[in-house]
């Protein structure tokens, strides 16, 4: 396994690895070798700096789409056609990290979730652990009745409306812990965001029935 340094200089904080080809020194984020231009591994680096973004759960979505699609296109399969088969597989492997990194910056709720685990914290949202939030429980059980009660298009969409507005103020309160650096915060929101989500999903379903 390569051996990850730290250079002094104009390079201060960057981490370096040698490239497989040339053995010269390639910056861990970096898709090609600065000195033979040989498509690298996807280094050992968050999906913020794979994605060339500050750390934080605020995001440019536009930023990241341009990202996204500029690293995607020099990485085409076209492009390593008549390459070796090794050079492919390491460009497949890259696009497949980048499109990890995409699909969890780009969703509010996985960034969150993301964002607290670079921060050393596991969230009860990222699974099905046990939620010891009593208010949180009490309000999905009512939204959940409620939804179940409702018997037709506008009832469901009433709820909806409501709820989705619970989750668009969830974003900012995510935000704004974040910013604070209040974990235990950003961690509750995030929960709240994850049940928002999930009641929103289920409405849409029966929303579906009650059209058909």
């Amino acid at each position: 396994m390569a051996v990850v340094e730290k250079l002094g200089g104009d390079g201060a904080g960057a981490q370096f690895v040698p490239c497989w080809s040339c053995k010269g020194p390639v910056a861990a984020r970096a898709l090609f070798c600065h000195t033979c231009g040989a498509v690298q591994a996807p280094g050992a680096v968050d999906h913020f700096t794979r994605m060339g973004l500050a750390p934080g759960f605020d995001v440019d979505d536009a930023l990241l789409e341009k990202q996204y699609l500029g690293f995607q296109r020099v990485l085409h399969p076209d492009r390593f056609a008549a390459k070796p088969a090794r050079e492919r597989a390491i460009a497949q492997s890259q696009s497949v990290a980048l499109n990890e990194a995409y699909e969890v910056l780009g969703d509010p709720l996985k960034r969150g979730i993301y964002l607290l685990r670079l921060r050393g914290v596991n969230s009860a949202a990222a699974d099905d652990k046990t939620v010891s939030d009593p208010a949180l429980l009490m309000q999905a059980m009512e939204q959940r009745e409620a939804l179940a009660e409702a018997e037709s298009v506008d009832a469901v969409e009433n709820l909806m409306i409501a709820v989705g507005a619970q989750a668009i103020q969830l974003l900012s309160d995510i935000s704004r812990a974040f910013a604070d650096d209040d974990l235990d915060s950003a961690n509750r929101f995030v929960l709240r965001l994850k049940y928002a989500r999930k009641f929103l999903e289920e409405a849409r379903l029966k929303r579906a029935a009650l059209e058909s």
